[in-house]
């Protein structure tokens, strides 16, 4: 599978790599026959000229011998996943990920059995993609064996050796194509891959929702998110993910939606876009991908009734902010847009997103002590007649002249008293 090694000092000037936390852990890696290098993402980001992200690093030391070394020089060591050949170590809070050499033995999904080694060329072998496969030594010379730097500098992601086999090793790694894929790829996803994909889309289904949940919302945040769903969706491969019908159309242009506004990438709101039409939606999607209680939460709000925005004016927008505050209400805004058409320049629209830039709900500024000097006493009915003074105050746009409140007050006192009449 491996080919002649490309080798060169193409990071040699990396600060990242030649000073601080990860230098450190080189230098006492490197050391009485063992080797350390920076593998995977970093690599392939440094190349790319972006953040080199989390830093991984392998090493021909056994973990045991990691851990050994960590104490002596006082630093931090956790066993993360020391059966593994795991161990983190913690430099001024910064966790560095040590990983043993492995090779497998035998690969039946993530349980994979590995063997501890000393080939780096085996190591670089069981990875996934040849942009991934990459490492870089404390000198900065970066070693290919897997042809990883053309295909990063042509924006290619491929499978390491047979797509088949990789993705049958880990049903994950789907996911992953088509995640790396949207944040690193340029074009059409390799063909090889996209269709080893779909021969394989059936093993998706024994992956846990935390890990489908976890690469679902890195992959909605990506600049190449909506092409990558478009694909996946005419794969076959989005629907066994969620359940239901997806909505890429809808996705596309709340990506433009964000763009047009200044708006950072928001996974969950993307992910909203994508699945849900109503309600029934969000909690299906919620339930399939185990969000969290907060993703849940704001899947549903954004689902609920978002058609209605269409035909709001201001007046009734201000109300809905009051009631929703100002993430949801913009969520749910954002949502509706994305669904009604398609226009990112409606002006309609713009406003109505806008609306809390511009406008900042006041305090209902009625108490129970206002109604209680209007001799109510403490119990049920006080919270009822709070209910409908705050009803009739939306209903007036908010005013907080006295006299006004007093009138609020005075009917929403007076309704309660006839309502609790024999």
């Amino acid at each position: 599978m491996s080919q002649e090694p490309f080798v060169a000092p193409l990071l040699a000037d990396a600060p990242w790599l030649t000073a601080g936390g990860t230098a450190r852990v080189l230098h006492l890696l490197n050391a009485d026959g063992e080797e350390a290098r920076v593998v995977g993402g970093a690599v392939r980001n440094a190349l790319l000229g972006l953040v080199p992200g989390d830093i991984d690093i392998a090493t021909t030391a056994r973990p045991e011998e990691v851990m050994r070394r960590a104490k002596a020089a006082g630093i931090k060591g956790v066993p993360t996943g020391i059966d593994h050949g795991t161990v983190t170590l913690v430099i001024d809070t910064h966790p560095y990920e040590v990983t043993t050499l492995r090779e497998d033995t035998e690969t039946f999904g993530r349980k994979a059995k590995v063997a501890f080694g000393r080939d780096w060329v085996k190591d670089a072998e069981r990875r996934d993609f040849t942009m991934n496969g990459l490492s870089v030594d404390a000198r900065g010379v970066v070693y290919d064996y897997v042809g990883g730097i053309a295909d990063a500098k042509a924006r290619r992601v491929r499978f390491i050796g047979d797509p088949d086999q990789r993705i049958a090793e880990d049903y994950l790694r789907i996911l992953r194509f088509f995640r790396i894929h949207a944040a690193f790829g340029a074009g059409q996803p390799d063909r090889d891959g996209y269709l080893a994909c779909i021969r394989g889309r059936a093993g998706l289904a024994s992956l846990s929702a935390e890990r489908v949940r976890m690469e679902m919302l890195k992959l909605l945040v990506t600049s190449g998110a909506s092409a990558a769903a478009l694909a996946m969706a005419e794969g076959g491969l989005l629907q066994a993910l969620t359940g239901g019908v997806v909505y890429t159309g809808p996705l596309a242009t709340m990506i433009a939606i964000e763009r047009e506004l200044g708006l950072p990438a928001q996974a969950t709101r993307r992910l909203a876009a994508l699945t849900v039409a109503v309600t029934e939606d969000a909690k299906r999607v919620a339930a399939r991908l185990r969000l969290s209680n907060a993703e849940a939460k704001a899947l549903d709000s954004m689902g609920h009734r978002w058609w209605r925005l269409a035909t709001k004016d201001e007046a009734n927008a201000r109300r809905l902010l009051y009631r929703l505050r100002a993430e949801r209400y913009h969520d749910r805004v954002l949502l509706g847009w994305a669904r009604n058409g398609g226009d990112v320049t409606s002006m309609h629209w713009r406003a109505l997103a806008e609306l809390p830039q511009r406008w900042t709900a006041p305090k209902f500024p009625l108490k129970a002590a206002d109604f209680i000097a209007r001799g109510m006493g403490e119990g049920p009915a006080l919270g009822h007649v709070l209910t409908l003074a705050e009803d009739a105050w939306l209903a007036a746009d908010f005013p907080l002249e006295q006299a006004a409140l007093a009138a609020i007050a005075d009917q929403a006192a007076a309704r309660i008293s006839r309502d609790e009449r024999p």
